[in-house]
């Protein structure tokens, strides 16, 4: 059974990074409506990064070592890239505020996210949240699959998601986007904080967190067909995810065009 769901993590790897949509981000109205999906997945990224540092490391008072110093350091490395990243001047920002900052720059709107996420941080629901704001249905799936996941799904789980669905495949699809919108004549001055986001997940999730999640998943999975192949279900439920969030993004392009 593991080897057949690992053929099947192929076959779906293979079809996300084959998506149309990665070429048709071709002008700066694409990439506005793109960024006002995307960054839904962008920010739900976080929560399953904070489940695993909440398993891995430890993070309550009174604090105790963890049981796997190694994981814990891999972790928490992970946590300084992503949430405190230097930005092309030097300073420190979340990778979230950094591609809010790339949205601003292109002229993407950043109302629904910004009111999605006063209305989570003042007590709403994450799902009466996205609904009250007019989230499309399937950034909205994709937001519901995520947060699940990271809510209830095993460590092991989590770990597949994070590495297969996001650290691993990430910098390859991003390669793909990125030569579409370096490819056409944009301002490159305009795109400057989104290129720099694009190229600082390409060279830090190819060089060091993909390797970490990769060492972490392996760790846990070892010694255990069956979280392993727990794990490998994960990984494919939340490629499937993505694959379907850009169907609809790409749906939504589509019919823009069309108007």
């Amino acid at each position: 059974m593991p080897k057949q769901v690992r053929d099947h993590l192929a076959t779906l790897r293979s079809e996300l990074l084959d998506h149309p949509i990665y070429a048709e981000v071709a002008t700066v109205d694409d990439l506005k409506r793109f960024m006002e999906d995307h960054v839904f997945a962008v920010w739900d990224f976080m929560s399953l990064l904070k489940r695993l540092q909440h398993d891995l490391t430890c993070t309550k008072v009174p604090w105790f070592p963890a049981d796997n110093a190694r994981a814990a350091r891999l972790i928490n490395d992970i946590v300084i890239g992503e949430e405190t990243d230097v930005d092309p001047d030097g300073s420190y920002v979340s990778h979230l505020d950094l591609y809010l900052r790339a949205m601003e720059e292109v002229g993407a709107s950043t109302r629904q996210f910004e009111t999605f996420r006063s209305l989570v941080r003042a007590g709403t629901s994450i799902e009466a949240g996205l609904v009250r704001t007019g989230v499309p249905p399937h950034v909205r799936s994709f937001v519901g699959h995520t947060l699940t996941l990271a809510q209830s799904g095993s460590t092991e789980e989590v770990l597949a998601a994070f590495f297969y669905g996001r650290e691993d495949i990430i910098p390859e699809m991003f390669s793909r986007l990125q030569k579409t919108v370096l490819g056409a004549k944009h301002d490159k001055d305009r795109l400057r904080h989104f290129i720099y986001y694009v190229e600082r997940h390409i060279e830090l999730d190819g060089d060091s967190h993909g390797p970490m999640g990769r060492e972490l998943l392996e760790g846990r999975v070892a010694d255990s067909p069956q979280r392993n192949e727990w794990a490998l279900r994960a990984a494919c439920n939340s490629i499937q995810a993505r694959i379907e969030l850009w169907n609809g993004t790409l749906s939504v392009l589509r019919e823009m065009r069309a108007a």
